[in-house]
């Protein structure tokens, strides 16, 4: 199936994309970067330059990729964290989920996509007994705490992808991300590769509506992603 990556170059997009290349799935793959697309290139996929934030531009990249399937991995985080920084990442973060995904949803509706798979969070949920299912209620998003900040941005963009008329929305609540290009080297509670390798198995598989994509730690539940899936919080790539 032919895909359109948006957000190729970020930490999931980077271990992402090679999986789906060797899957032998066509790749259309984005970046905001000129000096990146060469890296996407040499992954075997075909780069498109654009800014999501770029309507117009976005639509017309993703109508003349005619996808099959849209996955949305964008994020607008640095590769440092900054705890002096944190709200302004949080605010251009939710920024990008509420504004992004809507102008991702609307170009994958015009170019005829059957499909979108998006990278939500399994840590907005509102506070409640552990393990946390797919069923159990999001944080507030009201006020400009850290918290709201950011579950009005989770809200938007799974309300955007789970409601897109005549496609298949598929929304991938990842744990805390651990691994190469993230911002823990240690065990948190999703390895990045994991989480790339979930999206891929949710280009063929899955039926519309929002999965938990986390290790098995108590906190979430996760039988779902391992029923519809196939997931495996174990997968590592060999390199």
């Amino acid at each position: 199936m032919r895909v359109f990556l948006a957000g190729a170059t970020g930490a999931i997009g980077r271990r992402l994309t090679p999986l789906l290349v060797a899957a032998g799935h066509p790749v259309t793959a984005t970046t905001r970067s000129a000096e990146k697309a060469a890296a996407l290139k040499a992954q075997g996929a075909e780069p498109v330059v654009v800014d999501v934030f770029d309507s117009d531009r976005l639509c017309a990249a993703v109508v003349a990729a005619r996808p099959d399937v849209v996955i949305h991995q964008l994020t607008d985080l640095p590769q440092i964290f900054d705890p002096v920084r944190s709200v302004d990442v949080l605010r251009r973060n939710s920024r990008l989920r509420i504004e992004g995904t809507a102008n991702l949803v609307a170009a994958a509706r015009a170019s005829g996509s059957r499909r979108i798979i998006a990278q939500s969070i399994a840590f907005a949920y509102a506070p409640g007994a552990e393990p946390r299912a797919e069923s159990d209620p999001l944080a507030f998003g009201e006020g400009e705490e850290p918290s709201a900040i950011t579950a009005r941005g989770v809200r938007a963009l799974e309300t955007a992808v789970l409601g897109a008329p005549g496609i298949t929305g598929i929304v991938l609540r990842y744990g805390r991300l651990y691994g190469p290009g993230t911002w823990f080297a240690t065990a948190q509670s999703l390895h990045v590769d994991a989480a790339a390798k979930a999206a891929l198995l949710a280009v063929s598989r899955g039926t519309p509506g929002v999965y938990n994509i986390a290790e098995d730690d108590g906190a979430l539940t996760v039988d779902k992603a391992r029923r519809e899936l196939g997931f495996d919080a174990t997968f590592r790539l060999a390199h």
